[in-house]
This record gives structure tokens, C-alpha cells and sequence, in this order.
């Protein structure tokens, strides 16, 4: 396992981060089944694990706790919040009065007295940058929050909180949690240049697409994963994003043969090999899912293997730009941009 530094924090954490999100109805893991994923984890050298409040209804986040307990030391651990959690207006979003609350339930859920890093899982365009970083950095005044990052956030809400912070001398987010994979590189023209510039540390998540870079989705097979039963639109090769995915997984997957790799090792090695990238966030659901992907731990691509990757899906290209969640708001309601 490779470890590398969480941007300017001195924490070191493995390239490899346990995500959580699969614990739970979500992903119909049990219980014993996510102890025994976070156990394989942890005996591999992954050291960081990464949930949120959201995944699942805050079930996730109990059986971290249960999985991690007695061990809590060893762990970098991180959650989430600003999802909503139930039908009440306020039990969502970026404010004091919300984020003060459920750090709380998530302390109480996770069975722990502080969070090594608490991320803003959307940004919130209803909620100040002040608003939201004078709650964060007071949780951390008080000791329940180490560090504080984003996730998701444009690359230009990512300037306007650095600024933010500055001007208010406020604590900063440290970190910025994107969506990254070889089918969506987008985040490589604005993300992750902003992030290198600002000195955050970067997690990465969706690092296979999906699934669609799992081995799992490939021509002439019937697609049936998981995530294809709950979102068939994104799987759907008459839609045109989703064809043009498929044929470059055809096309990588030929390039991983070439290099004796696995298509999840030309996958997660590909992202790890970004200079902004700090760690990939994996999320199995099984134990054979875990080990498949463990494999990728100490996979180094060479050059002429990158510029392979670049010659199927081009630097900064979305294959599907309408699966991503940091599109400005004014892309998607017209009277954003009309007056």
C-alpha cells in the first residue's frame, strides 16, 4: 500500500480509502459482512475510511462504528453531511443550526468522540461560505472535527471558500472529495488545477464509473450490476453517453490486457497517478469486490500505458456530462440565466 499526505494536514493516508457507502440498504451489505470488509481493509493498509450521514439513512454510519470499534485510533475516519435526512426543511443544507445538530447524531451513530475530517457533500447555494466555515471552524475549536473539507464543489466555489476564509479569518477546507474516473475526466480542467493551486488534498470517488470499469460491463453481456438495477438510464447502450462508454471500455480493456493489468488496475491506477489525486475512494459491496480491487494497491502505470488512456477518453473529457453533480445551477434552470 502506498501512502501519501492528506494535502497540508501531516496526516498520512493510504491511496487506496475504504468507502462506506454500500454499508447498509444501500448496498444490502450486513453487518458482519462490512466488519469483515473493514477488517480485510484495514489488514491490507488502508487507513482511511470514508462514510456520510445520507448513505443509507445514517445506517452506514452505525456500522462503521460497530466495525471500527476498539480500533478507532488507528483510523483516519471522515463523513459527510448536507444531504437531506428526512422530509424537515432544515434537516439538510450548509448551515450553523443543521451542520451543529447532525455532527452530533453522527458522532452518536459512528460511537466516537470526534471525526478526523467532516466534508460538505454538495455545496449549497442557499447557505453562505461565512455562515457554513464559522460552524466548521468552531467544531473544530471544540475538538469534534479535526479538519473540514468539500466535496463536489465547482472549481469556482472552491476559490470563493479559500477567499472566504481569508477574509473572515475562518479555518479552510483542507480537502475536496470529486468525481473522477478515465470515462470522466472533466474534473482535470478546473477541479483539479484549483486544488494543486490551493494545496488540497484530494479523494477521489466513482473511480470505476460505476461499475462500468469493474470488469463487470462489456460487450456482448448482459448488463447486471447493482447500480445498473437502480439507475438503468445511465446503463442503457442505446443511450449514445452510454455507447460511447462502453466502446472505451472495450478499447482500455484491450490496453490493460497489453500491460498484464486488470481492468480495475488500469482504472484505479490511472487516477492515483494524477499529481492532485491524494487517495481513490473504492466502495465494495463484497469481499470479492474489495480483494479485486486491492489488487490495484501498489499499481504504478508507466507512460506509454497513460498515454494510451488519454488516446481513448481525451484529458478533461466527460463521456457523460449530464451524470455530474457539480454543474452550476444556472445550466440546469433556465431562469438562472434569463432576466
Amino acid at each position: 500500500m502506498q501512502y501519501r499526505t492528506l494535502g497540508r494536514t501531516g496526516v498520512q493516508v493510504s491511496s487506496l480509502a475504504l468507502g462506506a457507502m454500500n454499508f447498509g440498504r444501500i448496498g444490502r451489505t450486513t453487518q458482519d459482512e462490512a466488519t469483515a470488509i473493514v477488517d480485510a481493509a484495514l489488514g491490507a493498509g488502508i487507513n482511511l475510511i470514508d462514510t456520510a450521514d445520507w448513505y443509507s439513512g445514517g445506517e452506514s454510519e452505525e456500522m462503521v462504528g460497530k466495525a471500527i470499534a476498539g480500533r478507532r485510533d488507528d483510523i483516519v475516519l471522515a463523513t459527510k453531511a448536507n444531504m437531506p435526512m428526512g422530509d424537515e426543511r432544515n434537516h439538510r443544507g450548509s448551515s450553523r443550526r443543521w451542520l451543529v445538530t447532525e455532527l452530533d447524531n453522527s458522532l452518536r451513530r459512528l460511537g466516537v468522540d470526534h471525526v478526523d475530517l467532516y466534508q460538505i457533500h454538495r455545496w449549497d447555494p442557499s447557505t453562505g461560505d461565512e455562515e457554513t466555515l464559522s460552524a466548521l471552524t468552531d467544531l473544530q475549536r471544540a475538538g469534534k472535527i479535526r479538519y473540514f473539507g468539500s466535496s463536489t464543489f465547482p472549481a469556482y466555489r472552491i476559490v470563493q471558500a479559500q477567499w472566504a476564509a481569508r477574509e473572515h479569518h475562518l479555518g479552510r477546507y483542507v480537502t475536496e472529495q470529486p468525481g473522477y474516473s478515465i470515462l470522466q475526466r472533466g474534473v482535470e480542467t478546473h477541479v483539479l488545477p484549483v486544488t494543486e493551486q490551493y494545496g488540497l488534498g484530494v479523494l477521489v470517488w466513482s473511480p470505476l464509473a460505476s461499475g462500468w470499469l469493474s470488469g463487470a460491463i462489456r460487450e456482448g453481456r448482459d448488463v447486471a450490476t447493482s447500480r445498473s438495477a437502480a439507475m438503468p438510464e445511465r446503463f442503457d447502450t442505446a443511450v449514445p453517453t452510454n455507447r460511447a462508454k462502453l466502446d472505451a471500455v472495450e478499447r482500455l480493456a484491450a490496453v490493460a490486457d497489453d500491460a498484464g493489468l486488470t481492468l480495475i488496475q488500469l482504472a484505479l491506477g490511472f487516477v492515483t497517478a494524477h499529481p492532485a489525486v491524494t487517495a481513490a475512494i473504492i466502495g465494495p459491496r463484497t469481499l470479492e469486490h474489495l480483494h479485486a480491487q486491492l489488487a490495484a494497491a501498489d499499481t504504478v502505470l508507466p507512460a506509454d500505458v497513460l498515454d494510451a488512456v488519454d488516446a481513448i477518453v481525451a484529458p478533461g473529457t466527460d463521456l457523460a456530462p449530464q451524470e455530474k453533480f457539480d454543474t452550476p445551477p444556472a445550466l440546469l434552470d433556465a431562469s438562472l440565466r434569463r432576466r
